[in-house]
């Protein structure tokens, strides 16, 4: 027997889908997007980075250079004394993994402007875009996040990123309201999810997602079975 298929998402301008429950759906990018997951320490984008990622998909996530160079630091070191370098082994490897070719996705706080900017600009000298999924989950929900993986950020980066979204986010509901220009122009494009409709977001695809209709969705056909 057959089954229905996921709606699928094709992310075109901003598309907010905070507050909308449902079945899951597929998100779509062209084939050699890099795609930029942000949201608050404990937000849930490791969490969407696994879910998404997989043999044909690279994802870039700064805690492996954390973990590969405190791999090989004295255990009594505190991380910052070598945090530095770590920061910089995450640049070298999202450099070279953005001037490589394939999908890739990218995990970000999200706050830093210059960070987009950059990201964008080496996206674009090679003809790729950069699309941004931003996660508003709300301060309480991503402590309880920091608190369920045991890893918690300091009270002072937590208030800085948490300054840095909110105005993101506001400028992106004055948008989503009134119109204007883009927050983010550097963006082809903006996923907006919140709790609810981050757990639907289930799979990612890169390559041909066929035409979305008005709001960047699109229904596929049920799979006819034997």
């Amino acid at each position: 027997m057959g089954s229905v298929v996921d709606a699928v998402v094709v992310p075109s301008g901003v598309v907010d889908l905070r507050g909308e429950a449902g079945a899951g759906f597929v998100t779509a990018y062209p084939a050699d997007a890099v795609v930029v997951v942000s949201g608050l320490p404990g937000a849930g984008k490791s969490t969407l980075l696994r879910r998404w990622s997989g043999a044909a998909v690279r994802a870039v996530d700064p805690r492996t250079a954390h973990e590969a160079c405190e791999a090989v630091m004295p255990a009594a070191l505190p991380y910052a004394v070598y945090r530095p370098w770590a920061r910089l082994e995450h640049f070298r490897l999202l450099r070279a993994s953005v001037r490589g070719g394939g999908p890739l996705l990218v995990h970000d706080c999200g706050s830093r402007a210059w960070m987009r900017r950059w990201l964008a600009r080496e996206a674009g000298r090679r003809g790729r875009e950069l699309h941004l999924v931003l996660l508003d989950v709300g301060a309480a929900t991503a402590l309880d996040g920091q608190r369920a993986r045991g890893r918690h950020a300091s009270t002072r980066v937590f208030a800085r990123h948490r300054r840095g979204l909110e105005r993101l986010l506001a400028a992106f509901t004055r948008h989503v309201r009134s119109g204007g220009p883009m927050p983010t122009p550097e963006a082809s494009s903006v996923l907006l999810l919140d709790a609810v409709s981050r757990s639907r977001a289930t799979t990612v695809r890169f390559g041909s997602a066929g035409r979305a209709e008005p709001g960047g969705h699109r229904r596929k056909p049920a799979d006819q079975g034997p």
